[in-house]
């Protein structure tokens, strides 16, 4: 779809890579097809492949969005503040780079913002193949609940999802417009004055638990969250992985990144070292294990065969810690104290 251009759209489109680049050219392509509503993209590119560098070089000159290239891989969060120190319009919409839309999805983003006044608005969130068949977030709760007992006080995060795995067909029709308390990054359009009260996205977390972060912040700010079920989106989960994704892949779902993640928010929102946490420390490593060395043992033995699993685990542990070690000695040092402790574009501050 070829958009007239318009000099100062209300909406730019910040698109991250969120675990891999090889879904690239379908997400992109599904942007520019279905969104008739105008829009600037920014497109953030982390050191992807260079058949992907090409290919997102070719498509920015042809359809004249900026192209931000790192060579260097970028946790989330990173990317998406180096997009959002470029943005001055009115709302920003944070779309992950393995995210397919459908027609007027951001239109309906757009309209329930207007209409609600809301900070934040959520599309009803899709996964896996087929697209837009399955439900992985159609709103949902986070915050923190204080429990005291005797002279024992305790702070849970909250974090649930709603509608997770139902079909589409069988709820749509039992949704509508409303008040929630979660949205993911998958896709969300967001007011971008908020970022004058809150600060940029915290990249201190690095690979879990951003948007969280992100929902509980607006709350604590007076925002409010609503779910958009008239705008519908699909993320694809990549399985199985191409090798030219596995280095990207293993970084991003890093014990090192996990590990510092959930340790920052805790500390962040002094949440208490419970059942929640020790769960997570519990399943370090399962996205790897999922995805990469179960199918490979598969396809070796045909079935799941533990042993071999439990033997590559260890090896892909030590693996993960090398990958981890050097991505930190050679770049984590030296952007400690560069985006993340800069202010948003003064720009913004004109919304």
């Amino acid at each position: 779809m070829n958009l007239p251009a318009i000099a100062d759209p209300e909406v730019t489109i910040i698109v991250a890579p969120r675990e891999r680049f090889s879904y690239t050219r379908e997400s992109l392509e599904s942007i520019y097809e279905n969104t008739e509503y105008p829009f600037k993209l920014i497109y953030v590119d982390g050191n992807s492949p260079s058949d992907i560098r090409r290919y997102l070089e070719e498509q920015a000159r042809e359809k004249k969005f900026q192209l931000i290239r790192t060579d260097y891989y970028l946790s989330p969060n990173h990317a998406r503040n180096i997009g959002l120190g470029q943005v001055n319009s009115k709302y920003v919409v944070f779309l992950d780079n393995d995210v397919i839309v459908t027609p007027g999805w951001l239109k309906a983003l757009v309209n329930c913002a207007e209409e609600t006044k809301a900070t934040v608005v959520s599309p009803l969130i899709c996964q896996n193949l087929p697209l837009h068949s399955e439900v992985h977030c159609a709103g949902g709760e986070s915050g923190v609940k204080v429990e005291i007992k005797g002279n024992i006080t305790r702070r849970k995060i909250i974090e649930k999802i709603y509608k997770q795995g139902r079909m589409v067909e069988d709820i749509l029709s039992q949704l509508q417009r409303q008040k929630t308390g979660l949205a993911e990054f998958h896709c969300m359009i967001v007011r971008t004055e908020i970022f004058q009260q809150i600060g940029v996205l915290d990249e201190k977390l690095m690979n879990t638990k951003e948007h969280v972060d992100l929902c509980m912040l607006v709350s604590e700010a007076g925002g409010e969250i609503y779910l958009e079920p008239e705008s519908l989106i699909t993320y694809v989960p990549g399985l199985p992985l191409k090798w030219s994704d596995l280095h990207f892949y293993m970084l991003r779902w890093s014990d090192a990144w996990e590990l510092s993640s959930l340790k920052h928010l805790r500390d962040k929102w002094n949440l208490s070292e419970d059942e929640y946490f020790q769960k997570k420390y519990d399943t370090l490593g399962r996205r790897r294990r999922d995805t990469i060395i179960a199918p490979l043992i598969k396809s070796l033995f045909g079935r799941r065969f533990y042993r071999a699993e439990s033997l590559l685990m260890k090896l892909d542990r030590i693996l993960n810690r090398y990958l981890s070690d050097r991505y930190a000695q050679k770049h984590l040092q030296n952007l400690q104290n560069k985006v993340s402790s800069q202010p948003v574009k003064s720009a913004i501050a004109a919304y």
